[in-house]
């Protein structure tokens, strides 16, 4: 990467990152209004080109790795099904359907190349469906049915996408070598992630420092595929395994790991897809430069086919599957037509389709190369714009909640916390018999680790009432958050001015504030 190259990233990041605090003031689907945003500025700034081994190789390892450690390993288990024929069967419908239609569309480009087209955008991203999903409350087993098929749907595009292009580049297709080339990249993907993730397990229980523990995990991402990668298996699925298997053990690790690997990734994810997002906004103009030889209400419709094909093959199979093999996880019901539909529109495309297409091997004809691109980019801008803006109102038309499971997570959170307190109380009372009995100020110290276990145990069953007691007054826990928050603000106002009447050193300052924080991290939380 040349000096104007990162000169030109660096100021993407930054004008991305200014879209996407004004969309989280506003409560605004930061990915499409940055979608919106690089459209608009596209015309007016200089081409931005998008890197595929950028995408691939710096920007993906992460974004699946930060969604794998924050999934649930047994929610995906459960409903395995839904997942397997979302992210392996969706796609490969998706890849043959609109490999058919563009092969009708446009007779003189290639079969194969057709296909490739279908491989580049059958992989929907879940990005922007989940955050307006989390954000309006959508049932969980939908949110995981979603995420699962973004963690997988991935490796099985781009397999397919390398076999189409191996095909249109060789001119033969081997269906059992197609087969084994599927099975292989699967299973090694497999093996290398389990791998990676006991070898990290292991080193992680001797490790025991939580800034060597995160940084290390910046670097697993990256290791697991690029290890999958250098033998041609998924990488894709040796990112997401590694970060199951690790995300599922996290317990184990110490508080503090904990608490800065979940700083840590929110940061990344958050940085990473503001520069995505902008980034497929802004090939506006280099994709429609390179489209010669066509009428423009041909492109247009084209372009308005292959997105209604791309949509309409989402819903036939998400329907067509349901009512056949019962798409429900194991024991969690059969999902309703309302969340089939909530499903079926979530299909909306991102940046891993566009690196995939501006990856096309220069042996493709630049004629040919230049209409997948632009088919390509159309239907990830069409889909985010189209389906990403009307998800949040279709959601709320359909009714569908997730306010009984929220009622349900709550009451189950009070009791295990009654359980807990219990189990807690239990031990101190435990420590205090073998101890002997305590003096007056070890006495206040137990009184203090009583009144603390209760009132954390009285805040769950609290929170089953909204947080106000009868007559909408606040409840004894709202109460005493309330205060010593503002109790936090004024104790700081004073550590602060001490500093600058130069009583009190900076590096004292950072250890106190550090205190108040975790102190109203807690209450915040």
């Amino acid at each position: 990467m040349n000096p104007t190259s990162g000169l030109q990233l660096l100021l993407v990041a930054g004008g991305a990152i200014a879209v996407a605090a004004v969309a989280r003031r506003k409560g605004w689907p930061a990915p499409l209004l940055l979608v919106a945003a690089g459209l608009l500025v596209s015309p007016l700034v200089p081409a931005v080109p998008l890197q595929p081994d950028l995408v691939l190789f710096v920007f993906l390892p992460p974004l699946l790795y930060s969604a794998a450690l924050d999934s649930s390993y047994l929610r995906l288990r459960d409903a395995s099904r839904a997942v397997a024929l979302l992210s392996v069967g969706l796609v490969l419908f998706t890849t043959a359907v609109v490999g058919f239609v563009v092969h009708l569309l446009l007779p003189g480009l290639p079969l194969a190349l057709a296909f490739a087209l279908g491989a580049i955008i059958a992989p929907p991203d879940a990005v922007a469906a989940v955050a307006v999903g989390r954000r309006l409350g959508l049932p969980r087993r939908t949110l995981t049915v979603l995420i699962g098929e973004s963690l997988f749907n991935d490796a099985t595009a781009l397999t397919a996408y390398r076999v189409a292009i191996g095909a249109a580049v060789g001119g033969t297709v081997d269906l059992l070598h197609t087969f084994g080339q599927f099975l292989y990249a699967a299973l090694v993907g497999v093996a290398i992630g389990l791998a990676l993730a006991f070898a990290f397990a292991w080193l992680f229980a001797r490790t025991r420092d939580s800034l060597v523990e995160n940084t290390l995990m910046l670097l697993i991402p990256f290791a697991a595929y690029l290890a999958a990668e250098s033998v041609h298996a998924s990488g894709v699925i040796a990112v997401v395994i590694v970060g199951l298997y690790l995300g599922n053990r996290m317990h184990l690790q110490g508080f503090g790991t904990r608490l800065v690997s979940d700083a840590v990734w929110k940061v990344t994810d958050f940085f990473l897809e503001t520069i995505v997002f902008a980034l497929i906004g802004l090939q506006l103009v280099t994709v429609v430069r390179g489209i010669s030889g066509y009428a423009a209400w041909q492109v247009a419709a084209y372009a308005v086919v292959v997105l209604l094909v791309t949509i309409a093959s989402r819903f036939a199979w998400v329907f067509a599957v349901t009512s056949v093999t019962r798409l429900a996880a194991r024991g969690g019901g059969r999902p309703g037509p309302q969340q089939n539909v909530i499903v079926s529109w979530a299909g909306m495309r991102g940046v891993v389709s566009l690196a995939a297409a501006f990856a096309l091997p220069p042996e493709i004809p630049e004629r040919d190369r230049a209409m997948l691109l632009f088919l390509t980019f159309t239907t990830v801008i069409g889909t985010l714009l189209v389906q990403g803006t009307t998800f949040p109102a279709l959601i709320r038309r359909l009714r569908v909640s997730s306010e009984q499971e929220q009622y349900e997570d709550r009451l189950a959170e009070a009791a295990a916390q009654q359980a807990a307190l219990e189990a807690g109380l239990a031990e101190l009372d435990r420590l205090v018999r073998e101890e002997g009995e305590p003096d007056e100020i070890r006495k206040q110290v137990i009184d203090q680790l009583r009144e603390k276990s209760w009132r954390r145990s009285l805040t769950a069953w609290e929170r089953l009432g909204g947080g106000t007691g009868q007559g909408g007054a606040e409840t004894p826990s709202t109460l005493y958050r309330r205060l010593r928050r503002d109790m936090l603000r004024a104790e700081r106002e004073v550590f602060v001015r001490l500093r600058d009447e130069r009583r009190l050193d900076d590096e004292v300052l950072r250890e106190v504030m550090a205190q108040l924080d975790f102190e109203e991290a807690i209450l915040e939380r």
